[in-house]
């Protein structure tokens, strides 16, 4: 989307108001924003966002061994950086970083691991697997000529494949 002020660059500010109860919308580029007086829309604050940000890391935490400075292999970042930037360097310094890092991402989002609801297409698959483990324990049961066993199994397949016909 092209900018709305100067019709030339791409739209990086969106901007929506509503005055009276009447919505206006503002599609401008950084140059036009910066003119029209948005480029700063923390500074009245009294603190940058990323000051807001850097907040949530721990600042005595710093990387120093012995005199050296721990450094990102990839871009370079210190863990300093990341503290005064509020913002991490690339993907690599999660793992260059873990153990500093973990205590404020603890803090700030309550957990480290997702945990929420597994893709339909995953699901299945992961079924499809557990049915390939089952029918192949059931062969080895026929072939051992264990039919206790065999009978078990057979019956969770069929439960297992009944519940996939009603999905």
């Amino acid at each position: 989307m092209l900018c709305q002020n100067c019709q030339k660059n791409e739209a990086t500010t969106h901007i929506k108001r509503i005055v009276n109860g009447e919505a206006t919308q503002a599609h401008l580029c950084s140059d036009c924003a910066k003119s029209l007086g948005y480029d700063s829309m923390f500074s009245d604050i009294g603190f940058g966002f990323s000051d807001m940000l850097s907040s949530f890391f721990n600042e005595p935490v710093l990387n120093t061994l012995g005199g050296h400075t721990l450094r990102c292999e990839k871009c370079g970042s210190t863990f300093r950086d990341i503290v005064n930037s509020g913002r991490i360097g690339c993907a690599d310094c999660y793992e260059t970083f873990y153990d500093k890092l973990l205590p404020s991402i603890q803090r700030i989002h309550g957990k480290t691991n997702h945990e929420g609801k597994i893709p339909n297409a995953t699901e299945q698959s992961v079924k499809r697997n557990e049915l390939d483990e089952l029918k192949n324990e059931l062969n080895e049961a026929v072939e051992q000529q264990n039919y206790e066993k065999a009978a078990e199994l057979r019956d969770k397949i069929k439960e297992m494949e009944g519940e996939n016909d009603h999905e």
